[in-house]
């Protein structure tokens, strides 16, 4: 999440910044825990890593298309391609190893539909930003040496983010993808700002639902699948010594089929809105432009 908050501010400048400090800069020492719990702000770290992912892997494919010359449609095709698998096999299954448990193909198996859909739906923003600006408004927007290059793909990384995040948040409530979390390794000053549980002088009801020992051995109440707060303390089933979050049997998801089914196809439909119709307007545009270009000469 540090490199995926430093890879978005650096796309989209001051707004990656405004949202670190708004979802993940704890304003006090010891309170990150708390601060991160609401669904808005595991919502905004989901979008996040998946942006930072998506979005490098599109970055690093339009400046080598756009070196080579190659024709719009094939631009976008190829955009995606790469974003989709830095995304998946890098950002997600990768980086995410240590905390999702398993082998690395598990991970890239569990991580697939997820990133599958937040990928469709910020390309599906993304592309006609990129179509629009580049295409019909000022060609210097395709060479990769000129700042208003930059400037179009940081509009189309800001609208991608705008999109995906509901998807997000959504995935995130039903543990189909993992949020914000706060990891405190022992010998850090951070470990030493972890804040201390209320003394209770009363003794504890055999088996209370907060008991945090029956907790840590599977017992009790279980955080809620978003709160990756508590997870990320080491509570409940799959915490980890480290306080880094638990593994992937704490990510069981209560997502129907039908649900995720559903979810798909919408960003499936998104995606071809989104790249298809812009560049049949630009198309047209062109045509016409040629057209009257042809039609200035014979007069």
């Amino acid at each position: 999440m540090k490199w995926g908050f430093i890879l978005v501010t650096l796309y989209t400048g001051l707004l990656g910044l405004l949202l670190y400090v708004l979802a993940d800069k704890e304003p006090h020492s010891g309170t990150h825990e708390e601060f991160i719990k609401p669904l808005s702000k595991q919502g905004i770290g989901s979008t996040i890593h998946c942006i930072a992912g998506d979005a490098t892997g599109i970055i690093a494919a339009a400046v080598i298309t756009a070196t080579l010359g190659l024709p719009m449609w094939v631009d976008l095709i190829v955009e995606y391609v790469a974003g989709f698998s830095v995304g998946l096999f890098v950002f997600q299954a990768l980086f995410m190893r240590s905390m999702m448990g398993g082998t690395y193909l598990e991970n890239v198996r569990r991580s697939f539909v997820p990133e599958f859909i937040s990928m469709n739906f910020m390309m599906a923003a993304m592309a006609p930003v990129m179509t629009l600006l580049m295409m019909s408004r000022d060609m210097r927007a395709m060479d990769p040496t000129q700042l208003v290059f930059w400037g179009v793909m940081s509009l189309g990384i800001i609208a991608g983010y705008a999109l995906a995040y509901p998807s997000n948040v959504w995935m995130v409530a039903k543990s189909l993808k993992h949020g914000l979390m706060t990891e405190r390794k022992p010998g850090t000053k951070f470990a030493d700002q972890a804040p201390q549980p209320a003394r209770n002088d009363k003794p504890a009801a055999p088996h209370a639902g907060h008991d945090m020992g029956a907790m840590a051995s599977g017992g009790g109440d279980q955080p809620k699948p978003h709160d990756m707060a508590a997870v990320g303390k080491g509570a409940g089933k799959g915490g980890d010594a480290k306080g880094g979050g638990g593994g992937h049997e704490a990510m069981k998801s209560d997502a129907t089929r039908p649900q995720v089914f559903a979810l798909g196809m919408v960003s499936v439909v998104a995606l071809a809105a989104g790249m298809i119709a812009p560049a049949s307007s630009v198309t047209c545009g062109c045509r016409r432009a040629t057209s009257a270009i042809r039609s200035c000469r014979r007069g």
